[in-house]
């Protein structure tokens, strides 16, 4: 143990020591302990797309932090948190109509599990309680959000509740949805999709969100976009959701909502819900000491600032196309077996690394340790990407330059060569 601070999803054995430890970064580098300079394809944990360090966000921080150092949402609002929310319902271009302030992905698909449930109260008197996620769905790891997440990430062991929840898989049309609406569904409360899923960057495919708004026709549930991993952007659209057909009733927002600067998320919702709870004046329980902070709500005013002036909605196609050369000059690789994603947000399949091919058989996918692994190396050869389910995902800044990910194609290309010859 070499740390006094627990890092997240590290057994003890695998800390790293101290020469491997960001020490500070700028722009699209990362500047280690040891020295060692390495261009981020992850923009952090996708929740950087603006570059590291931008002074325009900082110094509106700061002004905040000295104006008002503290100022709460329980029981009363401020400017900040209103002018913040009316610019994240402008920002959606979608009819959304209230901003419940959060402090994380993971807390604010808490809200909505909490949110959906008491709306169905208020609409029908009797309480439906079920929500879906999707298999292989990463929702966050808060007490309800752990539930919600579709991957095997130690429910049993924490005793997560799970018995109002349901995982549905998203690669057979919708027909398990819909099975699963023929018997419950005058229970669920609502469905909660990734338009890409942040664990993998597997794209959910328009057949199943066609289901799933046929469904939502028939069985009234709301339909809630998290988009906390594609928003902003990533995908191409300013939101992926936006181009579902009606539109979600709600949207979860963080990572890049503050360029990565402040802890801070948000759950967007429609007249549907809001003008329910408005009816029947009623009292959502809910709040959260550091949610809507004068600094946070500063911190998206300018990060949004930001994104209109840097033109974002240009930007992030430009590195989308980048990341479609890269990935067509590593289809050829032996050792990569598949690609997966949209736009800015992709990943690369890769074969275990003692596959043999020679017999026709189809490779084996690489472990997770051996992803981990692949994930280092590249970082010692001077780029940075982020493991998934025998993936590595490449999900770089909307500044990133064409000429750095052509770069970190040859560091891919390299890594994997080097482990061939291993």
């Amino acid at each position: 143990m070499s740390t006094r601070s627990w890092p997240f999803l590290l057994r003890p054995s695998d800390e790293p020591s101290p020469s491997d430890w960001a020490t500070s970064a700028k722009g699209t580098r990362v500047c280690f302990a040891d020295g060692l300079e390495a261009f981020c394809a992850t923009s952090g944990l996708w929740n950087v797309p603006l570059g590291y360090g931008r002074d325009e966000i900082a110094d509106a921080v700061a002004a905040a932090l000295r104006d008002a150092s503290y100022l709460t949402l329980f029981r009363r609002s401020h400017p900040l948190a209103e002018e913040a929310a009316e610019r994240v319902i402008s920002f959606t271009q979608m009819p959304f109509s209230r901003v419940i302030h959060a402090t994380s992905g993971g807390a604010a698909n808490d809200l909505v599990m909490k949110l959906s449930r008491q709306y169905w109260t208020i609409e029908e008197g009797t309480p439906r309680r079920i929500v879906v996620g999707l298999r292989g769905s990463y929702h966050g790891l808060t007490y309800g959000a752990h539930a919600l997440s579709g991957d095997e990430l130690g429910q049993a062991v924490y005793g997560v509740d799970g018995r109002d929840v349901r995982h549905v898989p998203f690669d057979d049309g919708g027909a398990a949805l819909e099975a699963l609406c023929r018997r419950e569904g005058n229970r669920i409360a609502a469905l909660v999709v990734e338009p890409v899923l942040g664990s993998g960057a597997v794209e959910v495919p328009a057949e199943f969100l066609s289901t799933v708004q046929r469904l939502r026709e028939h069985y009234g549930f709301l339909l809630v976009a998290d988009e906390v991993a594609t928003g902003f952007g990533r995908t191409g659209a300013r939101f992926a959701s936006s181009r579902w057909i009606p539109e979600p009733d709600a949207l979860v927002l963080s990572k890049a909502l503050t360029n990565g600067t402040c802890a801070a998320s948000v759950v967007v919702v429609n007249d549907r819900i809001a003008t329910a709870f408005a009816r029947q004046d009623a009292l959502l329980v809910h709040g959260e000491t550091q949610a809507g902070t004068p600094a946070s709500c500063a911190a998206i005013i300018a990060t949004l600032d930001l994104y209109e002036d840097l033109d974002v909605d240009r930007l992030f196609p430009a590195v989308a196309s980048a990341i479609d050369r890269l990935e067509e000059r590593l289809r050829s690789h032996r050792r990569v077996i598949g690609v997966a994603g949209r736009g800015a947000f992709r990943a690369l399949r890769i074969a275990g690394e003692n596959f043999s091919s020679a017999d026709g058989a189809e490779p084996a996918s690489a472990t997770k340790e051996e992803i981990i692994g692949l994930v280092e190396r590249i970082r010692r050869a001077g780029a940075i990407v982020h493991p998934g389910p025998s993936v590595i995902q490449v999900i770089p800044a909307a500044v990133s330059d064409s000429a750095d990910l052509e770069r970190l194609g040859d560091v891919i290309d390299r890594v994997l060569d080097e482990q061939d010859v291993a």
